[in-house]
């Protein structure tokens, strides 16, 4: 121990207080903390969405912080074992909790102001039974025609119908399978009109996007139209997008 304190102070410059490494990692947890309690507190009505979206904003600089001073701990100085094992953790912890809400923005500045996506955009597919559910949503339903088909054809050109290669009844059936297997919930499921209506809830901030399924008979057996539209946001960053991709190929597994 006396070794250790006289090596200290023949270089100071050389060592940091423990205090120092443990200061960032409780930085970096409590603002990672705080961007999941700006999602939590919107989705339980303790503050609006502005004040949520300022909240998760502050502490991801105050992640970035943490990182910055973990990261400098660990390049200038030579700590104890435990000091850097912490100032470690503390880099990790408040890059991530810098980095996401980064990735969000990131997305949010290159992708396009639409939050209606669908498979068939000369005739998308119709709501009926979520119309109900969206009566305070400031998004309609109605779909905006050319302008948002040429939208989304420039952005998202892969987005298109599946055929299967069987009956309306049995592609009804799969597709409703397919909708279960994604975890969204069920609002209806109508096999004389060969639709399914569901909503799907964002992981944070709880935001709710509708989707309508809707299955035609074809030359060689079905095909399956969807559409997925927020009910809140300008721009839904791409999600509606990313989830009609991800429900297709849930869909075509089910062959």
């Amino acid at each position: 121990m006396d070794k250790r304190l006289a090596e200290e102070k023949s270089a100071p410059w050389m060592s940091v207080p423990r205090w120092a490494a443990a200061n960032a990692l409780t930085l970096a947890i409590v603002c990672t903390a705080l961007e999941l309690l700006a999602g939590v507190g919107y989705r339980l009505g303790w503050w609006s969405l502005g004040n949520g979206f300022l909240l998760l904003r502050y502490a991801a600089y105050g992640a970035l912080a943490a990182a910055l001073l973990a990261f400098a701990d660990l390049s200038l100085f030579v700590q104890s074992r435990r000091a850097v094992w912490m100032a470690a953790l503390a880099l990790i912890i408040g890059a991530a909790g810098a980095g996401v809400p980064a990735y969000y923005l990131y997305r949010g500045q290159h992708a396009p102001a639409i939050h209606d996506i669908t498979t068939d955009t000369s005739d998308p597919p119709r709501f009926v039974d979520a119309v109900a559910l969206r009566k305070e949503a400031p998004n309609p339903l109605e779909y905006r025609g050319a302008s948002l088909a040429g939208l989304q054809k420039k952005h998202y050109p892969d987005i298109a119908p599946v055929m299967l290669d069987v009956p309306p009844p049995e592609a009804f059936t799969r597709a409703l399978a397919a909708a279960h297997a994604m975890g969204w919930a069920i609002i209806s499921e109508v096999p004389g009109d060969l639709r399914i209506e569901a909503t799907d809830t964002t992981l944070l901030f709880g935001f709710k996007d509708d989707v309508v399924i809707r299955v035609r008979p074809a030359q060689q057996g079905s095909r399956v139209d969807v559409r997925s539209v927020s009910r809140i946001g300008r721009s839904d960053l791409g999600t509606n997008a990313r989830r009609i991709r991800s429900y297709l190929q849930e869909l075509q597994s089910r062959r």
